[in-house]
């Protein structure tokens, strides 16, 4: 299950890389770069989905705040 959850995320980060080299956004890069590459560090299912999940989710929610 983890080497799954790290193919769903690399591909959501390989996503963000590419919008991020399109629109020169350099938040979404460091996310997408973060989601390619923390499957590697992280041995458990649940921790690859949570860690996987908030840095998805984190370049919406900092946008919607203004931080």
């Amino acid at each position: 299950m983890t080497f799954f959850f790290g193919i769903v995320f690399g591909a959501i980060g390989s996503g963000y890389l590419l919008y991020a080299k399109r629109q020169y956004d350099g938040l979404m890069a460091i996310f997408g770069f973060g989601l390619i590459v923390f499957p590697y560090f992280v041995d458990s299912a649940v921790m690859t989905f949570i860690i996987g999940a908030l840095l998805a989710a984190a370049p919406f929610v900092i946008r919607r705040l203004g931080v």
